[in-house]
């Protein structure tokens, strides 16, 4: 019974009765390949048109906006870019994409209501410092973020510890002769002892920091694309034969003398600094810092004003060096620090002074001294020192005309905003002192 179910194929094949074997009919289209057969197969091409169909009815009848702004911009920008890449290929010249590029500002005027202007993320190295404590207050009230970077040599933290709490703030203590990687906008270069007293401490220290610490921020303004503000001192004009001296005047120094290494570290630190922005294309602004007075100055620098502020408070005669007949011209701080500000948000590179064309000798300073402090402060004179300047007086027309700054705080007007700062900490000082000498005298006692 098993076995007549089974087929075999030798045998022939059986025909009769309704369970018989039949053949598979033949398929529609065979001459079409697979795929093609499925598509047509059950309706299948006719739901892919009509999807076809209804999608491009749905586009059509949507509201069509207008181009963005920026995609226009950016169209635009890209064809110059591919013109100028094409013209550079074929004239074998040097393309160059920052110069390439469109500067960034802003189109179409005043900012919106409601929005606020962008903050930048700035560093500024010796911003404990005196002046650079300073600049930082300005740079944080106007909504910038701000790294410190110091190593306290002549900084203190009680210049910038009121900015802690602050979380724009932030504080690094760094040598800049080691290399320094941050991610910034800017970069405000003020790390250096400035007094005599302090940079003639270490000279080879103080030579390092002008030209490695220099190098070491414009290699990195270079790799993150930050502008670098370099600040040089009035030092690089040296004893000038010129007076007053203006930007174009290359100066009277002493290279091998006492104060080269001050003097002709930032002359070399300038040199670094023009070099990068004409070989690396670094945004770079260089100013010429004249005498700066002003609170959280360090006490005992060796610079005039903070000598013959002092030594009034404390009731010591005021030292003059030399004759008393040498020139100097005095800014208040914050008339540097908006001079700095407006240099490195200008589009000039400079150098540019920055100091105030009012001009005093030595003894009318310390007239001034004793008309603010203690008329009877008497004065003492002592040889002068080695290498010091006769006359200094900065021209400032450049930056009248360039940057719209000029200093407007003058001597009398700044002085007793110094004088109440000294006063503070002399007479805190004291009080410290004494407060030290009585605890030993009871512990032996």
């Amino acid at each position: 019974m098993g076995s007549e179910l089974i087929y075999r194929g030798h045998e022939p094949q059986p025909h009769d009765g309704d369970g018989g074997y039949l053949p598979k009919p033949p398929k529609r289209c065979g001459w079409l390949s697979r795929p093609l057969r499925y598509l047509l197969g059950e309706q299948r091409l006719l739901f892919v048109l009509v999807g076809m169909a209804l999608a491009s009815l749905v586009f059509v009848l949507l509201p069509r906006a207008p181009p963005a702004a920026g995609s226009a911009v950016g169209a635009h920008v890209m064809v110059d870019l591919v013109r100028r890449s094409a013209a550079a290929g074929v004239g074998g010249g040097y393309y160059n994409h920052r110069e390439a590029l469109p500067a960034r500002r802003f189109v179409g005027g005043k900012v919106p209501l409601g929005l606020k202007r962008k903050g930048l993320r700035i560093v500024v190295t010796g911003g404990a410092g005196f002046v650079g404590s300073h600049l930082v207050d300005r740079l944080l009230a106007r909504g910038d973020s701000v790294i410190v970077v110091d190593n306290f040599f002549t900084g203190k933290k009680e210049n910038v510890m009121h900015h802690f709490g602050n979380p724009n703030f932030e504080l690094i203590r760094h040598d800049v002769v080691e290399p320094l990687l941050l991610e910034v906008d800017q970069i405000y270069h003020l790390a250096c002892p400035a007094s005599p007293v302090h940079y003639k401490f270490n000279p080879i220290k103080t030579i390092k920091t002008n030209v490695v610490g220099t190098l070491n921020m414009l290699g990195l303004a270079k790799r993150v694309g930050a502008r670098f503000l370099l600040t040089s001192t009035s030092e690089v004009y040296g004893d000038p034969l010129q007076h007053p001296q203006v930007e174009t005047y290359w100066g009277n120094v002493n290279p091998i003398g006492v104060r080269s290494c001050y003097d002709e570290g930032k002359r070399t630190a300038e040199t670094l600094a023009m070099d990068y922005h004409r070989g690396a294309h670094v945004e770079v602004r260089i100013a010429r810092i004249f005498n700066t007075y002003g609170p959280r100055m360090c006490i005992d620098d060796g610079r005039v004003v903070s000598n013959f502020v002092a030594q009034a408070l404390r009731k010591e005669p005021m030292t003059v060096y030399g004759d008393g007949k040498q020139t100097r011209s005095f800014q208040y701080v914050s008339d540097l620090v908006e001079g700095l500000m407006r240099l490195m948000e200008g589009e000039h590179v400079g150098p540019f002074n920055l100091g105030n064309p009012g001009e005093f000798t030595m003894l009318e300073l310390a007239k001034v001294v004793q008309e603010t402090i203690e008329p009877n402060a008497r004065i003492e004179f002592r040889p002068n020192t080695e290498d010091d300047p006769h006359k200094r007086k900065p021209d400032i027309t450049k930056a009248k005309e360039l940057l719209g700054w000029e200093p407007k705080i003058s001597l009398r007007q700044g002085l007793p905003l110094m004088v109440s700062d000294f006063r503070k900490r002399i007479s805190g000082d004291h009080s410290s002192s004494d407060a030290a000498t009585a605890g030993s005298s009871t512990g032996t006692s």
